[in-house]
């Protein structure tokens, strides 16, 4: 093993392997180091992954990546006690290349995603804990790992260490996550043969379901639960922020099993089988929880750098296109042999330039608005789906005096003025 290399990635999920990735390709001695026994074995995610991001490092990725099924239908499903209100587009074109998403297994689309990086040129070593990143007269020349002999050293290390991103807080990149900007994530693997996967979510073997479910998911706190098909069964997960767990007592794999036996929602997985449970946390802080990127010799890409949009559930693919932007800043770097903070700053300049950013910047207070808010899903989703349930129940009450009563219902005990501010309060937040 070389002592010096020319790039050292720490962690090797959709960020880190991105970006190892595009540095092999361009001839850069490229070091990426995994502590877990494989790429993926650490991870957890809701399971969508959307392809653009994919497409521009592997073109026609689908032809070769283990994944599950190209998502077709995806839903949005309020919960109340015993009713659900459901909204969606089903689109064939979906279905067909380049494709919108698929649902992936992270334990089996991390090794292979990795492996790219290793058939362009980068070395990976698994099960390595770096301990810190070595630094030098103010700047960042290599990483300390739990191995004997462990100090390694590079002209830049990209960190893509993950959600809690310690070696961020050592440089003084960023500071520990608020408990309102994090969220604990539990996800459970069910085997169902794929006949009744078809059949319970009207889609056929190369057919996928994402459902993205509110309200009594997670008590009426900031978060989401999620249903994803699988090639055979089904991913059933729900997170919330820290700060609401801790606030209202709520332990993780109660709100999972809740959700599983709700009525909407336990025919869908009825039958099945238990095949893994798995637990992670993700930043749902969103554009002002994202702290500082680049330093002298380092980078941080992904969750390291709450990349993560939670308002659309994306995060995968944000990790990727960092870790791709980070790369081509270091290969640009390395050609003027700079690596300073100023050196690497076209990183910082390009992702504030792309979606990603802007995309977190156009929602950047709705996450504190909703957390905040607790009206919002305490109050107000579950009043929503009692209105629907009333406009479409049939009892001779005439179509006007239901709108009138539905109306009340929101006004009742808080006054039209109340109201009218929390709908301008959310509109403004994610306008």
């Amino acid at each position: 093993m070389s002592e010096k290399f020319d790039v050292i990635v720490v962690g090797a999920g959709p960020a880190g392997s991105a970006a190892a990735l595009v540095c092999a390709r361009n001839g850069l001695n490229t070091l990426l180091i995994e502590r877990g026994e494989y790429p993926g074995s650490k991870n957890v995610m809701g399971g969508v992954l959307f392809s653009k991001e994919l497409r521009e490092l592997v073109p026609e990725f689908w032809k070769e990546a283990p994944l599950e099924r190209p998502v077709v239908d995806h839903r949005y499903m309020v919960l109340g006690k015993e009713s659900a209100v459901n909204i969606g587009y089903k689109g064939m074109e979906w279905g067909e290349e380049p494709y919108n998403a698929f649902v992936v297994q992270r334990a089996k689309f991390d090794q292979w995603f990795a492996q790219k990086a290793v058939q362009a040129g980068a070395l990976l070593i698994n099960k390595t804990v770096v301990t810190e990143c070595i630094v030098d007269k103010g700047k960042v020349v290599g990483v300390r790992t739990d191995r004997p002999d462990g100090d390694l050293y590079a002209d830049v290390v990209v960190l893509a260490d993950g959600v809690n991103s310690l070696l961020a807080q050592q440089l003084g990149f960023r500071k520990e996550h608020k408990p309102g900007d994090v969220a604990l994530c539990v996800m459970e693997c069910i085997n169902l043969p794929k006949e009744k996967v078809n059949d319970r979510f009207n889609v056929k073997d190369n057919q996928g379901v994402a459902i993205e479910i509110f309200g009594e998911a997670t008590k009426g706190n900031f978060g989401a639960g999620f249903l994803y098909t699988t090639n055979d069964g089904i991913n059933i997960g729900v997170g919330t922020t820290v700060a609401a767990m801790v606030k209202d007592k709520l332990k993780p794999y109660d709100l999972l099993d809740e959700l599983k036996s709700h009525p909407a929602i336990k025919p869908l997985i009825e039958g099945g089988e238990s095949a893994e449970y798995l637990a992670h946390l993700i930043p749902e802080g969103g554009y002002r929880s994202v702290q500082k990127v680049v330093g002298n010799g380092a980078v941080v890409v992904g969750d390291a750098a709450s990349l993560v949009n939670a308002i659309n559930g994306e995060g995968s693919n944000m990790a990727m296109h960092s870790g791709q932007l980070a790369a081509k800043a270091i290969v640009q770097a390395k050609k003027r042999g700079d690596f300073s903070e100023a050196g690497l700053s076209s990183y910082r300049d390009a992702l504030h330039d792309s979606f990603i950013m802007k995309d977190l910047e156009k929602y950047k207070d709705a996450p504190h608005t909703l957390e905040s808010n607790p009206q919002y899903f305490k109050e107000y989703i579950p009043l929503v789906t009692k209105a629907v349930g009333k406009y479409f129940t049939v009892d001779g009450t005439t179509q006007r005096d239901k709108q009138k009563q539905i109306i009340k219902s929101f006004t009742e005990g808080k006054g039209t003025f109340k109201v009218l501010t929390d709908i301008y309060r959310v509109w403004k937040a994610v306008k």
